[in-house]
C-alpha cells in the first residue's frame, strides 16, 4: 500500500528534469513491443470475426454474443493478474531476483484457478443469454461458441501471467513474438473447423471459438517452454515447486483485485450493450460486431501507451519529481491523442472498405458502415481515457478511478444505451453513442483528477 504526501516546490526544483523528447522517446520504446503482443491478441479475435462472417451473418451474431461473456470474465481474470508484473518488477529492481520464480508460479496458479472457475460458468452460456433476453436461435449459437472458449480460458490467463512475468523482468518481446505467430496456427484451425475442410464438420461459429481455444494451449506451451529454457532461470528461482508461495499469491490478490474491479466495470458496460444490440436482432447484432471488433483492436494500441505512461510516471513519483510525474502523464496523453486522432480518421474514411473484410452481406454491410463512423469516435475518446487512467495508476490513485468509472458507464452509458434500445428509432448507431458518452465522461474526470493528483501530491512507497 503507498502513502501520500505532498512534495514540497524545494524538492522538486532540486530533481534533474527529463526534457520532453525523452519523455516521448521511453514511452515509445517501452510502448511498442507491448502494442504488439496485446494486439496480438485482439487480433485472434478479429480474424475470427472476419472468417465467421465469410460464413453467415446468423454465425457472425453467434459469435458476437459469445464474446460479451467471454470477455468481461476474461478482462476480471486480467486484472487479477496485474500484480504480477508489478511485484516481479519489484523483486528484479530490488536485486531479489530469486523471488521472481515464485511471484509467477503464484501467478500461474491464480490464473488456472480464475480460468477453471469462469471456463465452467460459461458451459451455461446459453442459459445465460436466454435470460438476458436474447432469442433462443441466438443463445443456442451463442451458447455453443462460449462452450468451445470454456476450456481455453486456463491457458490464456496463464500464458497472460507469464507475458507479465516476462515484462516485470524487462523481457517483453517473447510474449510479443507468441502472441502474434499464433494468429497464423489460428487462421489455419479456422479454416478447417469454421468451413469444414480436411474432413472436419461445419462449426461456424463454435469452430472459430473452438480453433482459439487450441491455439491458446500452444501458446501457453511455448511462452511457458521459453521460461523453463532461459539460461538464467536460476538467478530468478524458477522451479515448477507448487507449494509455498500463498503470501505471495495474496498479495498479487491485493493488488489485482481493485485493478479488476475497474476493468470489470468498463467491460461489463460494454458486454450489456452488445446483450442490448442482441436484443435488436442477428443481423443488427452481426453489424455491433463489426464495428465494436474495430473498437477493440485499436484498443489494445491505447494499451501500450498506458502501460509506458504507468511506468514513466511511477518512476517521477519515485524520484519525488511532481513536475516529472505530469510532464510524463500528459506525454503519453498528448502522444495517444495524437495516435488515435489519426486512426479516427483513417476508420471513417475507410469504413465501407473494413466492413467489407468482415461480410458481404449487404444487409449487415447497410447497418455496419454508419456505425463505423460512430466508432471512429469512441476510439478517440476510449484510447484517451485508457492512458489518463494509466497515469493514475502511475501515482498510485486507483480508488477515485473506480468510482468514476462506475460513474461514466452505469450510470451515463448503460442507461442511455437502454433507453435506446426502448426507444421507437433504436438502433446499433444509438447504441455506440451511448458509449461514447460514458467514455467523454471518463475521460474527462479521469484527467481532471489526475490535474489535481499531480498538482498537490505524489504517492511515495
Amino acid at each position: 500500500m503507498t502513502a501520500a504526501r505532498e512534495t514540497s516546490d524545494s524538492e522538486a526544483r532540486s530533481v534533474p528534469r527529463i526534457p520532453l523528447s525523452q519523455h516521448v522517446i521511453r514511452s515509445l520504446r517501452l510502448a511498442v513491443p507491448v502494442m504488439f503482443g496485446r494486439a496480438g491478441l485482439v487480433i485472434m479475435i478479429s480474424v475470427d470475426s472476419m472468417m465467421v462472417g465469410r460464413s453467415g451473418a446468423q454465425e457472425l451474431a453467434h459469435y458476437a454474443i459469445s464474446l460479451a461473456p467471454h470477455i468481461t470474465l476474461l478482462v476480471v481474470g486480467i486484472g487479477l493478474l496485474v500484480g504480477t508484473i508489478i511485484l516481479t518488477a519489484q523483486a528484479d529492481g530490488a536485486g531479489r531476483t530469486s523471488n521472481a520464480g515464485a511471484i509467477w508460479l503464484s501467478g500461474l496458479f491464480i490464473a488456472g484457478a480464475m480460468g477453471l472457475i469462469s471456463g465452467t460458468a460459461m458451459m451455461w452460456g446459453e442459459d445465460v443469454l436466454l435470460l438476458f433476453g436474447q432469442s433462443a436461435s441466438v443463445a443456442s449459437g451463442g451458447g455453443a461458441s462460449l462452450a468451445m472458449f470454456a476450456p481455453g480460458m486456463p491457458a490464456i490467463l496463464m500464458f497472460i501471467a507469464t507475458t507479465f512475468f516476462l515484462e516485470g523482468l524487462g523481457r517483453p518481446a517473447p510474449g510479443m513474438i507468441v502472441a502474434l505467430s499464433a494468429n497464423l496456427l489460428n487462421a489455419l484451425l479456422n479454416w478447417v473447423l469454421i468451413f469444414g475442410h480436411l474432413g472436419a464438420p461445419e462449426m461456424g461459429a463454435a469452430g472459430a471459438s473452438l480453433a482459439t481455444t487450441l491455439t491458446r494451449w500452444a501458446m501457453l506451451a511455448f511462452l511457458i517452454g521459453y521460461v523453463l529454457t532461459m539460461p538464467d532461470r536460476g538467478l530468478y528461482g524458477i522451479a515448477l515447486r507448487a507449494w509455498g508461495h500463498y503470501s505471495t499469491a495474496l498479495k498479487l490478490l491485493r493488488i489485482g483485485a481493485p485493478l479488476s474491479v475497474a476493468a470489470a466495470l468498463e467491460s461489463a458496460c460494454f458486454s450489456t450493450v452488445t446483450i442490448f444490440a442482441g436484443r435488436l436482432g442477428e443481423l443488427p447484432l452481426a453489424a455491433y460486431q463489426i464495428a465494436f471488433n474495430v473498437v477493440m483492436l485499436v484498443f489494445m494500441l491505447s494499451i501500450g501507451l498506458s502501460t509506458a505512461t504507468s511506468v514513466r510516471v511511477a518512476n517521477a513519483v519515485g524520484r519525488r519529481d511532481r513536475h516529472g510525474a505530469a510532464l510524463a502523464g500528459w506525454t503519453g496523453i498528448g502522444m495517444v491523442s495524437v495516435l488515435m486522432v489519426g486512426i479516427a480518421l483513417a476508420i471513417a474514411i475507410s469504413g465501407p472498405g473494413i466492413a467489407s473484410l468482415y461480410t458481404s452481406d449487404a444487409a449487415v454491410l447497410t447497418l455496419a458502415i454508419p456505425a463505423l463512423l460512430v466508432a471512429s469516435a469512441i476510439v478517440l475518446v476510449d484510447g484517451t481515457q485508457a492512458v489518463v487512467l494509466g497515469a493514475l495508476r502511475g501515482t498510485g490513485d486507483v480508488v477515485l478511478p473506480s468510482l468514476i468509472y462506475a460513474l461514466s458507464f452505469w450510470v451515463v452509458s448503460v442507461p442511455l444505451a437502454y433507453a435506446v434500445l426502448r426507444s421507437e428509432s433504436a438502433s446499433i448507431v444509438g447504441l455506440f453513442w451511448a458509449l461514447f458518452a460514458g467514455l467523454l465522461c471518463a475521460g474527462v474526470l479521469l484527467a481532471w483528477r489526475f490535474q489535481i493528483v499531480t498538482r498537490h501530491t505524489v504517492h511515495v512507497a
